[in-house]
């Protein structure tokens, strides 16, 4: 996994990263975690968008990252998403990094990671030698703005709960 600072990452992902925080915030005004998540071609294309939607949906396999590459799948017409690259705010759960693996997605860039139950840094799905698949994973884009948006979320959880 690489880390960048502001300085060496390139436009390209600090803009695909904010349209992941804006699919983020319109799951927090769901009520929902707010996680989102865009896919991107690698011609630039935005094949999909999603945000968390367990709730709404009922289905506790609504994660934006599970959402946004069943869209990018019908967009392609293709279950491999081989020329992709995968923004999320949020380091994928192990379901979701299950899903890019099967997914064949080549890169995965992320804003906060969850080292007690990430997909990558506690489980290392995203990177195991022994799956048929491993992804590139670039960690730490708009890392302040994404880890604001859920500690916002579950401070206001917290200070509701009865």
């Amino acid at each position: 996994m690489t880390s960048m600072p502001y300085s060496v990452m390139d436009a390209p992902e600090i803009r695909y990263m904010q349209r992941a925080i804006r699919q983020a915030l319109l799951a927090e005004e769901a009520g929902e975690v707010p996680v989102g998540a865009v896919i991107v071609h690698e011609d630039g294309r935005i094949l999909a968008q999603a945000h968390n939607s367990t709730e709404t949906l009922k289905d506790p396999t609504a994660h934006a990252e599970i959402l946004a590459i069943t869209q990018a799948a019908a967009a392609l017409g293709d279950w491999r998403l081989t020329d992709t690259t995968l923004y999320v705010t949020k380091e994928p759960c192990p379901m979701c990094a299950g899903a890019i693996v099967s997914a064949r997605i080549p890169k995965v860039v992320w804003g906060m990671s969850d080292p007690q139950r990430g997909g990558a840094s506690r489980f290392r799905i995203l990177q195991d030698e022994q799956l048929n698949h491993r992804a590139d994973c670039v960690v730490g884009v708009l890392e302040d703005d994404c880890k604001a948006i859920i500690q916002r979320f579950f401070k206001g959880r917290r200070a509701s709960a009865p």
